[in-house]
């Protein structure tokens, strides 16, 4: 094996392996890895893209003379490798077994000293990243490009002497370059150009990414000098202007009427920004245009939209609202409908020529997305890429500036990467990055070939608000945990993690247990009051949210009801024949079916509904029976059902989410989330008498982005889902 490499520090991806202090760190946090799994990382990282044997490493770790359970040893320090970079040994981002011989790190590695950790405002560029391949090419120091072989011939070519002759040195020549292409069509997998260079361009790390599947695809724009794009702080959205010069973020001012900005748009002169409020469930909101330094907000009309775009050459507005695309220009005032297109469009974006809409559609019972296109002289809509992805993924494209490329997304294995189409060509598709980062959101620059985009590498901690009113961190198995239920007794606990899949364990985390495949994507789950089994909220790939019973040991999974729409939030009655179940607002999927109450009867699969639950969704039955909590599709009412008496009353709380009742059933607990403070309430029942118990926003903790109310433990202290978005620009030049 070499000696160590010099240079006491190395980057991949988002991580830093300091080989002097023997550390490792990703996006400024420092991950717990043991010395002998970091001595094997090390040795990895020393060569980059070889294979390293399994007996270099033996003898780099042990040497000759220790007698160990070499195999075991050896497993589990990749194991624990693998687990500290978030790697799979089935698809390997970072470390690859070649079976009985070694293993290979793949993923590109910088040498950097000083340290880029942690990034400064000062400095903001000083992290430079390194070429991210194809997803045919396997990134390695030793790769050598095509033209490389002709561009200094007497750098790889024999000077020429008397013997042998011209013709033999020719055949040596071809012979020469043959292998080289040889050696690069076997080793990289029929690459035939460099891999594209990506330089990133800010570390503050809370630029937001969005959700796609609830209508929040995070848009950002360019006005040449600056990028715009929407962040979020402790709960807080704003947006942000990123110096293209330095990667500086500076604070966007945005008038007091857009509580909760969205980004839709810039207009063609670069000078004003299309915004809408996002804070608010409700899926149209008014438009505003704001200067790009800044300032007043001007509402556009009385337009209600879910997405607009500048038309060309500063022709109006183009607004989304419903299944349909309209045309407003500021000085006349009325609106004239321009398209109907088969769902919601997101994401307009004209052509630079102006002749070609480009668009995203986003099914709310599938929770696909799809691109399609209009021509502005027969505005009929197109899908693009039809089979391109299985369910359909593609979305939030952009054009470059000459025209002759549209950079969209598109996710594959939970992964989402940046692809290339030539021109106005709707078939073949190049990749553009192969992660490890979750790449999204391209802009254009206004000239020449560069794009921008977010990589987004997203975390999650599990806080527990202590009888002091102190958030602490939940450790060990629900430390990654995104939302929890305790059975009844108090003695079994289930949880989603960040993948979505549904775990079990004793509440002290003994006989811990996967619930559901890897194909089911859980949101929330319940246990039945006698613990045997549980209800679930949960959706398969390309289908709409519904509802599922599975077995405390993983069986018996099966869906409760066949219908081709959204159901969720199911809740038990005390006794555990019947649901209660809603179905979603429009954040999580416009529908326009009618959104009420309704309980399912198990003995006999017969529903009813609930009485006065006409636009009311994620109910939660008291566990003694007698109440049924829900909130309004806006989510700025609390309402509380009497079972006995079938009345309704609001509770005085201005906004809530995530209900969840205190085992005792005297306190319902809420998160009040369109509030700006994002406190945590418990509010008295049935007097309604309302204790704040903490101020998310003011915590601090962990620098968090945001939080989502996770649940209760068995002792009702609030568990609270705090999550870290690593969201920052990175560049790239198409070649």
């Amino acid at each position: 094996m070499p000696a160590p490499v010099s240079n006491s520090k190395l980057t991949f991806g988002l991580f830093e392996v300091d080989l002097e202090s023997g550390e490792l760190w990703k996006a400024g946090f420092r991950i717990k890895l043991q010395s002998q799994p970091f001595k094997v990382l090390t040795a990895l990282l020393e060569r980059p893209g070889q294979i390293v044997t399994r007996e270099d490493l033996q003898l780099r770790l042990w040497g000759r003379d220790t007698v160990v359970d070499f195999d075991h040893s050896l497993g589990t320090a990749i194991n624990k490798i693998r687990e500290a970079l978030g790697d799979s040994a089935d698809s390997p981002r970072y470390i690859e077994t070649l079976a009985k011989r070694g293993y290979r790190f793949i993923a590109p590695v910088t040498f950097s000293e000083p340290p880029s950790r942690p990034p400064t405002r000062d400095n903001p560029s000083a992290a430079t990243i390194s070429e991210v391949a194809p997803a045919e090419i396997v990134a390695s120091p030793k790769y050598i490009a095509p033209e490389s072989t002709t561009a200094a011939p007497e750098s790889v070519l024999p000077h020429r002497t008397s013997s042998p002759s011209a013709g033999v040195i020719v055949l040596l020549a071809l012979f020469f370059i043959a292998a080289l292409l040889a050696s690069y069509l076997i080793g990289y997998d029929r690459a035939s150009t460099p891999p594209p260079h990506i330089v990133q361009l800010t570390h503050s790390g809370h630029l937001a990414p969005g959700v796609d599947s609830m209508e929040s695809l995070a848009a950002a724009v360019t006005d040449g000098v600056h990028l715009f794009a929407g962040t979020i702080d402790n709960g807080r959205d704003g947006i942000a202007a990123v110096a293209l010069a330095d990667g500086s973020v500076t604070p966007l001012g945005v008038p007091d009427e857009v509580a909760g900005p969205a980004l839709g748009d810039i207009s063609p002169d670069g000078a004003r920004l299309l915004l809408r409020d996002h804070l608010s469930p409700e899926s149209e909101q008014p438009l505003w245009a704001v200067p790009t330094i800044g300032g007043s907000a001007l509402r556009i009309g009385n337009v209600l939209a879910h997405d607009a775009t500048w038309m060309p050459n500063n022709g109006g507005i183009l607004y989304a609202n419903g299944n349909n695309l309209y045309l407003s220009v500021i000085s006349s005032g009325t609106p004239q409908l321009y398209a109907t297109l088969p769902g919601r469009a997101f994401w307009l974006r004209w052509s630079p020529n102006g002749k070609l809409l480009r668009f995203t559609i986003l099914d709310p019972l599938t929770h696909t997305t799809s691109l399609w296109q209009l021509s502005a002289s027969d505005r009929k809509p197109h899908q693009l890429l039809p089979n391109f992805s299985q369910p359909a993924s593609e979305c939030c494209g952009v054009w470059t500036a000459d025209g002759r490329s549209f950079i969209f997304q598109s996710s594959r294995g939970g992964n989402s990467d940046l692809w290339r189409l030539s021109g106005d060509s709707t078939s073949d598709p190049v990749r553009l990055t192969n992660g490890p980062l979750q790449f999204r959101s391209p802009v254009a620059a206004r000239s020449g070939n560069r794009i921008f985009f977010l990589g987004v590498d997203a975390r999650s901690d599990l806080q527990r608000l202590d009888a002091s009113g102190n958030l602490v961190p939940e450790k060990g198995f629900l430390s990654s945990a995104v939302r929890v239920d305790y059975s009844r007794d108090g003695q079994w606990v289930a949880w989603t993690d960040p993948t979505g899949l549904l775990w079990r364990a004793r509440s002290n985390g003994d006989e811990k247990l996967q619930l559901t495949p890897d194909s089911l994507d859980v949101f929330l789950s319940r246990w039945a009051p006698d613990g045997k089994h549980l209800a679930l909220m949960a959706r398969e790939p390309g289908k709409a949210w519904q509802i599922y019973l599975v077995g405390s040991e993983g069986d018996n999974l099966q869906p409760l009801l066949r219908e081709s729409r959204n159901a969720a939030d199911p809740s038990w009655a005390p006794d555990g024949k019947s649901l209660v179940f809603g179905r979603v607002n429009d954040y999580m999927g416009k529908e326009n079916a009618a959104r009420t109450l309704h309980i399912l009867h198990l003995n006999n699969n017969q529903i009813e509904e609930v009485p006065g639950s006409n636009n009311l969704f994620s109910p939660r039955w008291s566990p003694d029976g007698r109440w049924i909590a829900a909130l309004t599709l806006d989510q700025r009412q609390v309402r509380l059902f009497d079972v006995a008496s079938h009345t309704w009353t609001t509770l005085p709380v201005p906004s809530g989410a995530d209900p969840v009742w205190s085992s005792d059933s005297r306190f319902l607990y809420l998160h009040a989330s369109l509030d700006p403070a994002q406190p945590i309430d418990r509010v008295s029942i049935p007097d309604g008498k309302v204790t704040e118990l903490v101020r998310l926003a003011d915590s601090r903790e962990n620098d968090a982005v945001d939080f989502v109310f996770g649940g209760l433990t068995q002792h009702n202290e609030p568990l609270i889902r705090a999550r870290v978005f690593t969201g920052n620009f990175f560049s790239m030049d198409l070649h």
